[in-house]
């Protein structure tokens, strides 16, 4: 779901193409934010860069 997100999809596309509601998304990806400690998905997406 993340991967998606970083990829540039909105919650609606994340959540039609995986079967579920907007509201799981936004569940998931707002405990996904807070583990992290990051605030949005231009953030995520630096975190799930490979290190090189």
């Amino acid at each position: 779901m993340t991967r998606l997100a970083v990829r540039g999809m909105t919650n609606r596309q994340i959540a039609r193409e995986l079967v579920l509601s907007v509201k799981t998304i936004e569940y998931h990806l707002g405990n996904a934010y807070a583990k992290l400690g990051i605030n949005s998905r231009m953030e995520l997406g630096h975190r799930l860069a490979p290190q090189t």
